[in-house]
């Protein structure tokens, strides 16, 4: 025991400091876990993961997990790391911005042209792209809002009818077949 003061007193206050840290955050995940399970989140990995690059004293001063455990995470998260920025994105790779303006400044210029036109002009400039991606980027003209369902109910209130039908059981327990028609205009039934 004695020897551990020894050893400590020679070491630097760097290393002590970051000793004291790795320390202080153990008690700190073994107080907010209660046994029967240490449940380590993501900061927590993440910490003993840089740790373990940048302290030679890693291993010596870990205790709530093993230090196998540690490198473990780290080879995952170095896996992940890679999985994802060498992940390919899916679908066809990007027009570039200039031929995009080319494309909508050439149907401004030229409403009446479509994309068969402005395609086979980009063909002649030397510039290959698909018919379709020149229909994607053509500017399209600004249609009207169109009518609200209010606005359709108002104008067609005089074409439009609700009907029913329904059997009701009379006094002398035979059925009476009803058909009613009720028209909106004037909210009354209609009858021929």
């Amino acid at each position: 025991m004695s020897s551990f003061f020894v050893a400590s007193s020679f070491r630097t206050r760097a290393a002590l400091q970051v000793e004291i840290l790795a320390l202080r955050h153990q008690l700190t995940v073994l107080q907010k876990n209660a046994p029967p399970r240490l449940r380590l989140q993501r900061s927590d990995r993440f910490l003993w993961v840089l740790l373990s690059r940048c302290w030679p004293g890693w291993r010596r001063n870990l205790h709530i997990v093993r230090p196998d455990t540690v490198i473990a995470w780290h080879r995952r998260a170095f896996a992940w790391y890679w999985t994802r920025k060498s992940r390919r994105r899916p679908g066809r790779p990007n027009v570039a911005a200039e031929i995009r303006d080319l494309i909508r400044n050439l149907s401004q210029a030229n409403p009446l042209w479509g994309a068969p036109r402005i395609h086979g002009e980009l063909l002649k400039l030397g510039i290959e792209v698909a018919q379709s991606t020149v229909a994607k980027y053509l500017r399209r003209p600004r249609k009207p809002p169109s009518q609200t369902w209010r606005t359709f109910l108002t104008n067609h209130m005089e074409q439009m009818a609700s009907i029913d039908f329904f059997l009701v059981p009379t006094a002398t327990f035979r059925l009476l077949f009803v058909f009613v028609v009720l028209s909106h205009a004037r909210r009354r039934v209609f009858a021929p």
